[in-house]
This record gives structure tokens, sequence and C-alpha cells, in this order.
């Protein structure tokens, strides 16, 4: 017997027993579906993750302060204030190290207030090399020059989702807020400037911050010096020229800072973008397997029941295996078709299954996470793939007892069988 005749013979077999079949399969629909669902959203939160990165700029090195030893207890890293704005200044103006861009930064959260809207948002101190490194646009009016950080201009350029909360309708360009730093009384700051919007993760959105000058922060704001009476900063932004200079750079950059610190053991640490972005892919990645895996248990599930139906039909077929034996059919051939009813089954399901795991990415992909963001679903070939090559394997393992059961039976005992 023809292996297509095998699938002949398993569809019509299936067809006489429609609901059964049907019943049969939905585990592996149910499981098929579930798999693609799940990976889906884990691939779909790589994607976001990566892209939420890349929109932070390129080439990208963040240097922060180290972590303080007091008492033989080292604390976290960046308690201690050793960066400072003379550090960043040197770092851009250093010929033996492949910069483009320098931006030092300042950050904190306190409250906003404009139209007797409160709200409470990032802060970020910064220079006006931070739109070139971090990648900022800004929708209308303009940021912070020279001159604004000369002056120590009372200016500020919003985000778009402070912008839309402060000023709701309205064009802020122009218009005064007042800004509240560590709960002491506030002080105006003159709106010049609304950045373009960016998005975000469920676990926060670039577009709800707002930045101001860095030298307004130090001298007006938030007076922060290191031991020395240096200007003190949390993080120094470096744009590198390419990809390929990113160690050159860090290690003439921390050449650079242990001289100008006088120390033997680094007081800073240095990251690059790709070292954020592995361990954003890490995590994710981790995250997806796991999705997948609990997914892949209803596949298992799936499987046990078409062992399950398999028992009953030879048992029911056990006359008519009698008979195909008393023509000349050989244990090969039984074997053989009850092995294709067993894939088919897995098969028409893990197909359907595909069918489900598409309209459940679908389903979830766009629901709104807050702060802007959406959950991404990517569904990929290689998930689709997996998932219906993995129902085929279940419906060929759990089929291979029920298929030696039938081609082991006796065909005189078989013929006897009622």
């Amino acid at each position: 017997m023809t292996l297509f005749e095998s699938f002949r013979i398993a569809l019509a077999a299936l067809s006489a027993n429609k609901l059964r079949a049907g019943l049969t399969m939905l585990g592996m629909i149910i499981g098929v579906g579930a798999v693609i669902g799940m990976v889906a959203v884990g691939a779909g939160a790589q994607a976001a993750v990566s892209s939420q990165i890349e929109s932070l700029g390129t080439n990208l090195l963040f240097i922060r302060p180290g972590a303080q030893q007091q008492g033989g207890v080292r604390t976290q890293v960046g308690s201690q204030p050793t960066l400072t704005y003379e550090d960043a200044e040197a770092i851009a103006a250093a010929p033996d190290i492949p910069v483009v861009a320098v931006a030092p930064e300042m950050g904190t959260f306190d409250q906003v207030l404009a139209n007797g809207i409160n709200a409470r948002t990032r802060v970020t101190a910064t220079t006006p090399e931070y739109t070139q490194v971090r990648n900022l646009t800004i929708a209308s009016g303009q940021f912070f020059d020279r001159q604004h950080m000369e002056t120590r201009a009372l200016v500020v350029v919003l985000g778009p989702t402070v912008a839309e909360t402060l000023f709701p309708g309205q064009d802020p360009i122009g218009q005064t807020m007042k800004l509240s730093i560590g709960g002491r009384a506030g002080v105006n700051l003159r709106v010049i400037g609304v950045a373009e919007a960016k998005g975000g993760t469920g676990f926060g959105s670039q577009d709800d911050q707002i930045y101001i000058p860095l030298t307004t922060m130090q001298q007006r704001l938030m007076a922060q010096r290191t031991a020395r009476g240096a200007r003190n900063v949390a993080v120094i932004n470096v744009q590198v020229t390419d990809p390929e200079s990113m160690t050159i750079a860090t290690e003439r950059i921390g050449e650079l800072l242990r001289q100008r610190h006088r120390v033997s053991e680094d007081d800073f640490t240095i990251q690059s973008q790709a070292d954020f972005l592995r361990i954003g892919m890490q995590v994710t990645g981790i995250m997806t397997v796991l999705l997948g895996s609990i997914a892949g248990i209803s596949l298992v599930v799936g499987g046990i029941g078409i062992m399950n139906i398999m028992l009953v039909s030879v048992t029911e077929r056990t006359r008519e295996i009698g008979i195909r034996k008393a023509v000349g059919a050989r244990r090969r051939d039984v074997l053989v078709q009850f092995l294709v009813e067993s894939v088919v089954v897995s098969l028409v399901g893990g197909t359907l299954g595909m069918a489900l795991g598409f309209l459940l990415a679908f389903a979830v992909s766009g629901i709104d996470l807050g702060n802007g963001s959406r959950l991404p679903a990517v569904v990929t070939p290689g998930a689709v793939t997996l998932a219906v090559g993995v129902s085929v394997a279940i419906g060929l393992f759990f089929g291979i007892y029920p298929a030696y059961r039938a081609a082991r039976l006796n065909p005189i005992q078989a013929l006897r069988y009622e």
C-alpha cells in the first residue's frame, strides 16, 4: 500500500467520525496557537527593546560615577559623585579619542505646574549636544543653545507628553511653567521648544520628561559639586565616531579620567549601548522561552489525546485489521496506516492552530501598556515552523504505540473480535 493510499484511508477514517476527530484536534489547535501567540509576544518585546535602545542614539558610551567604599561596604554604582562637567569637556577636547559629541547630564524627578495643572516628570539637565548624541528631534520651537548655557537661562524644552498634559490643546511655545526641585519653592521657566515623540515601553516613556540647560540646574536650582569644588554630573553621554572605535574610545576615556581623578582604581564605570542591548535581549529571550514552554505543555496534552483516540480507533477497527491481514496486508502496512492517521490528525490540527496563533498575535498586538506605548507581537517564520513541526512530531510519537499495537494483532483473533 502506497503512502498516498494511506493518507486517503486516514482522511476517510477521520471524516467518518468528524466530531471525535475535531475534539481530538482541539488540543493541537490550542497548543500550536498558544505557542505561536506567546512566542510572537516575546519576539515583539525583543523588537521593542532593541528599537528603544537604538532610538537613544548610535555608537554610544555611558560614563557613570563609581561606587563608594564605606566601612568595608561597597555601595551601588553611581553613588560616588566623581564625574564633572570639566571631565566631559576634557573628553570632547582630547585629540586622540574618536568621539563625535559629548553631552553630560543630570536628572531628577520633580513637580511641574502650569495652567493649574500639576504633574510629576523627569527633569533632564544637559547641553546642546544632547540632541545629536541622543537622536532628539525638536517638533516645534528650538532646543537651548550655547548662549542659554552661558547665561544660565531659565528656559525649558518639553517632551510631547508633558506638553499635552500641561498645555492641552494649546501651543506651549513662549508660555511659562513652574518647576519645583526637591520640594523647594518653584522657579518659572519659559518654554522654548517641544520635542518630537519617541515613544516608550511599559517601563517608561522618553516623551515624559523636560530638558533644561545644565548650567541652570547646577548654578540656579541644584548646586552639586565634588570634593574639589568641580561641578558634578550624573552621566556623560559620548557618541563615538563608528562601532569599530568603541573599544579604543573606552580605553582612552578610561586613561584620561584616571589621570584627571588621580586614581589607580576606576572611580567610574563605562557602559556601551551594546551592553544594554545585550542585557535587554537576554531578558526578553528568557521571557520568550518561558512563554513558549508554558504554551508547549498544551501540545503534549494534545498528543496524549491523540494517543487515546488512536487506541480507541484500534479497538473499534480490530475486525477491519484482521480482514486486511487476512487478504495479505503486512504488519508494516498496518503500522504505517495508523501512523499516517495520527500524523494527519496532528498536521490538520497544527494548520488550524497556526491560523489561531495569527489571530491571537493580532488580538494582543497594540494593547495599550500606558506611557504611550503598545504591546507588540511579531510572528516569525521560525516560530510557525517550530510549532507546526513539533505538532507533527508529537502526533508521530504518540501514534507509535497505537500503531504498533494494531500491527501486532493476530489476524485470527482479530476476525473473531465482536
